[in-house]
């Protein structure tokens, strides 16, 4: 049996789960979401909603990879064969997200290029949807390869599978250590510039000052726990793989608060930055904030470009800003790719290579078809229910068989032995109560909104094929591989 591979280091490790934990969300997703819901009112609950289930969930994440040692299917076979179909579901749930997600990937070293000389235009919106993308009319209308963005996906499927071929150790672990520092740096350089622009503290005041009668509102609180059930990369077998490669002396608790705190330090400097451009704009057109204010694609690829053609030292500013973009999604795509990875070699007993030329050649495949000029249109509404019903659900599902059905104390025993400090009661109460009652809310306000108003106004045709059908088909998948026996490889190590 193929020894199974390792971090290097503990830096490596914490990095490359920062790096997954880092993404497009904490930049285009949390500032808005902030603004939105309350300001810096909204940090209650969010650090509430971190200590109390992003970061025990995680410790938990981490816990199980450690002990238990394989990829997601197998380590939930070993605490139950009747519950594999769960590992599989989160396995198929994370390359859903990277076939398309990487292809946001792939928008962003397009915009990185055209940065160096503002090629977007004036009209940045016009040049984004019918330029660029040259959007269709309806998601089931494909209407051919927009090129240059096939281009761009390619480079970013070549990129990930440079980093996964050369395996986790000498690939992931280089790039985490390479991406993450200079992506930090990166953004402070940019927010420092960014808070020198004229206008700059009225944007990040409009951010930041709190709305303290929010926190009488619980859609904030639940804005919250989906934030950082979003963010963190839990729920859907990121960390639990990562995790699988530690060493057996690991420190896990103080792992996951590292990885927390930064993540959520992170977000704050990117909500700093985004706002102090938002607040410049604003100025410079003559208009209130919340006329220019926007979140996900919008902010990045219409909103920022509009603000660099504005800014001194464009060229500075767009290259960097975008460069930033492209190494928190390719950090966080690489993270979601080994998943899919570290099943294949578990399954069929590859070796690393073949399984990551195998998985980057059928995930390239089916990331074409959001090259197509219907591209974000159907990433829009695969990206919506993945999220909701896939990652949600799963990790839901997750968290009520670990702590109801398993001996979550045994885990906490193992957690113990290794860690620094140790988690005690409050650990345990949030994973059997706090976390499920949350994460249960979300997804039944989830369900009942998107069965009363359809989706984005899209067609129901539509909604069914590329939204109802992916999240069904991908649970009765995960059933099928478990009924039939398809999910047997090697056996998982440890325990």
């Amino acid at each position: 049996m193929e020894k199974r591979e390792q971090w290097g280091t503990r830096t490596g490790f914490v990095l490359a789960a920062i790096g997954s934990a880092i993404g497009l969300g904490n930049i285009w997703r949390f500032p808005y979401v902030a603004y939105d819901n309350g300001g810096g009112a909204f940090f209650v609950p969010y650090l509430f909603a971190m200590l109390t289930a992003g970061i025990p969930f995680l410790i938990l994440e981490f816990g199980m990879g450690h002990k238990i040692r394989g990829s997601a299917y197998q380590i939930f076979s070993r605490l139950s064969k009747r519950w594999e179909w769960l590992g599989w579901w989160q396995i198929l749930v994370s390359f859903t997200i990277c076939i398309y997600y990487v292809a946001v990937v792939g928008w962003s070293i397009s915009y990185f290029l055209l940065a160096f000389n503002q090629g977007w235009g004036a009209d940045t919106g016009a040049y984004f949807f019918k330029t660029y993308l040259e959007l269709s009319d309806s998601p089931l209308n494909p209407a051919g390869i927009r090129w240059p963005v096939f281009a761009s996906v390619l480079a970013a499927w070549a990129i990930c599978w440079v980093v996964l071929f050369k395996g986790v150790k000498r690939g992931i672990e280089i790039a985490s250590k390479i991406l993450m520092p200079l992506l930090f740096v990166m953004v402070i350089i940019i927010t420092v510039r960014a808070v020198t622009l004229p206008g700059s503290l009225e944007g990040v005041n409009w951010m930041f000052k709190p709305d303290f009668s929010k926190l009488t509102d619980i859609n904030v609180w639940i804005a919250a726990y989906g934030q950082i059930f979003f963010s963190l990369s839990i729920g859907f077998a990121i960390m639990i793989t990562y995790s699988s490669y530690l060493p057996k002396k690991s420190d896990i608790t103080n792992n996951a608060f590292i990885t927390g705190f930064a993540n959520c330090g992170f977000s704050i400097l990117c909500g700093i930055l985004v706002f102090s451009v938002l607040g410049h704009m604003a100025q410079h057109q003559g208009v209130g904030i919340d006329k220019v204010v926007s979140s996900g694609v919008g902010l990045a690829f219409i909103t920022i470009p509009k603000a660099v053609n504005s800014l001194p030292w464009p060229v500075f500013f767009g290259t960097l800003f975008f460069l930033a973009l492209v190494f928190a999604g390719m950090s966080s795509l690489i993270s979601i790719c080994e998943v899919s990875v570290a099943a294949l070699t578990d399954r069929f007993n590859f070796d690393r290579k073949k399984a990551v030329s195998v998985f980057c050649l059928i995930g390239f495949l089916f990331s074409i078809i959001f090259t197509t000029r219907a591209g974000l249109l159907v990433l829009d509404i695969v990206d919506h229910f993945i999220n909701n019903f896939g990652v949600l659900a799963g990790g839901l599902v997750e968290i009520i068989f670990i702590a109801w059905f398993c001996r979550l104390v045994d885990f906490q025993e193992h957690i113990n032995k290794i860690s620094d400090f140790t988690v005690g009661s409050w650990w345990i109460y949030c994973l059997k109560i706090l976390t499920p009652l949350a994460l249960g809310i979300i997804s039944i306000m989830n369900l009942v909104e998107d069965i009363t108003v359809p989706y984005g106004k899209y067609p129901q045709e539509a909604l069914a094929s590329l939204g109802w059908a992916p999240v069904i088909g991908i649970l009765v998948i995960g059933v099928v591989i478990q009924k039939f026996g398809l999910g047997k490889g090697k056996s998982a190590q440890g325990m």
